[in-house]
């Protein structure tokens, strides 16, 4: 049982590439340098995957002076076909727009009632 334990602790369930489209979501102008370091992966690793998200049409990029836009396609479809129905931004929402929502704790007691 040791060894499962021991494997247990790698695996997550987002990939590094729905990690950097999620950085790129957040903020357009991020340097990949930022991505990098806030994902804990090398920069050149970043641009592979930026790469990959551009040719599968997921984001576009964009100089600006001497620094890159992105801008994400939330239309496009998941790429596994069991996910293919539903386009990124459905993903993207599920971990974007849970900043947005408030705090219950923070809400008081009658918010509880509310509608």
């Amino acid at each position: 049982m040791g060894s499962s334990s021991a494997r247990g602790d790698q695996w997550t369930f987002l990939t590094n590439h729905a990690r950097v489209l999620l950085w790129i979501a957040r903020d357009q102008d991020v340097r990949l340098r930022d991505i990098a370091a806030g994902i804990g992966i090398t920069e050149r690793a970043v641009q592979i995957i930026v790469a990959d998200l551009e040719a599968a049409g997921y984001l576009t990029r964009t100089r600006v002076g001497r620094r890159n836009r992105y801008t994400v396609d939330d239309s496009v479809a998941l790429r596994h076909p069991a996910e293919a129905g539903h386009p990124v931004g459905d993903l993207l929402g599920a971990f974007l727009h849970r900043e947005d929502a408030p705090d219950p704790a923070l809400a008081g007691p009658d918010a509880a009632a509310a509608p």
